[in-house]
């Protein structure tokens, strides 16, 4: 599972070498006490969500969420007295910047939380073998597949916030249906319940991403691309580390309640996203222009 991305990985590279366009180094250094204090700030907050839902001491718990917050506190700090921060939150000075990492947080939640989810839910509720968990699991990713093209021509006509709220809304439709599945599901009460979720997401996914590289400056375009990232792994991490807590309150129906919460995180970024359609929301790296760690107004 691990090795097949070392091919993959290589040939990317090639491909990358070869057709990206070359650009300049930058003058600085590398910044190895961001990295430091953002891996203590994610690590530590990852933690302390698993710890609480591992049933572990409370006291071991808070002293993670205290390290979490200390050096969040720095790290934040940090970034905003710098050139050339490693986390540029500058960026979420733009409000359409903003929503869009807000939505991508909110989505990958939802749907690491049926990810983790699903497997333990087929098995357990219905009986599922391992083998026929993957095979009905399969349609998620093909419709993810076949729609984010459709998502990414829609996208030149319709405004972003506009596709992004659709999608996560039937994204929560489908979390929503699997979570009601009947006590003795057919194949295809499953297939069409996770065809409808990756539906969803497809719609969704192409557009956030895309709004998200073009509203920052373009000199800019690897630092949002890092916070695009961030925000993908932040979602899934906590997303996973909440069907653990489930797990643990409620042994029995965990798996049920992670995708009814699912799809709370769903409805949330449907939310989220559609706020970038109003006014102040729409505004993008040309009202407010963004450039070396400092905010300068746009004309």
């Amino acid at each position: 599972l691990f090795a097949i991305n070392v091919p993959l990985g290589i040939v990317t590279f090639v491909f990358g070498f070869r057709f990206l366009p070359h650009t300049p180094r930058a003058p600085h250094m590398f910044d190895w006490q961001s990295a430091a204090l953002s891996a203590v700030t994610f690590g530590f907050l990852i933690a302390a969500v698993d710890s609480l839902g591992h049933g572990e001491a409370l006291v071991t718990c808070a002293i993670e969420f205290v390290v979490a917050i200390l050096a969040g506190v720095w790290l934040v700090y940090r970034q905003t007295h710098m050139a050339s921060p490693l986390l540029p939150l500058d960026l979420l000075r733009i409000p359409v910047f903003a929503l869009s990492i807000a939505t991508s947080i909110s989505s990958f939640c939802g749907q690491m939380l049926a990810f983790v989810a699903i497997p333990f839910y087929l098995e357990s509720h219905f009986g599922y073998s391992p083998v026929q968990m993957g095979l009905l699991i399969t349609p998620w990713p093909i419709a993810v597949g076949l729609t984010a093209p459709i998502a990414g021509r829609l996208v030149e006509r319709v405004p972003a916030g506009l596709l992004g709220g659709i999608g996560l809304v039937i994204f929560a439709c489908g979390l929503g249906a699997l979570g009601l599945l009947p006590r003795e599901p057919s194949a295809w009460d499953v297939v069409w319940r996770m065809a409808l979720a990756g539906c969803g997401f497809g719609l969704f996914q192409t557009p956030n991403n895309r709004t998200m590289i073009a509203a920052a400056p373009r000199e800019r375009a690897g630092g949002a691309s890092g916070m695009l990232g961030t925000a993908r792994l932040l979602g899934q991490t906590t997303g996973a580390a909440l069907v653990a807590m489930f797990l643990a309150i409620d042994p029995a129906d965990g798996t049920r309640l992670s995708l009814l919460t699912g799809v709370g995180f769903a409805l949330m970024g449907a939310f989220l996203s559609m706020l970038r359609l109003s006014p102040a929301g729409a505004r993008g790296a040309e009202h407010v222009r963004i450039h070396d760690g400092q905010r300068l107004k746009g004309e």
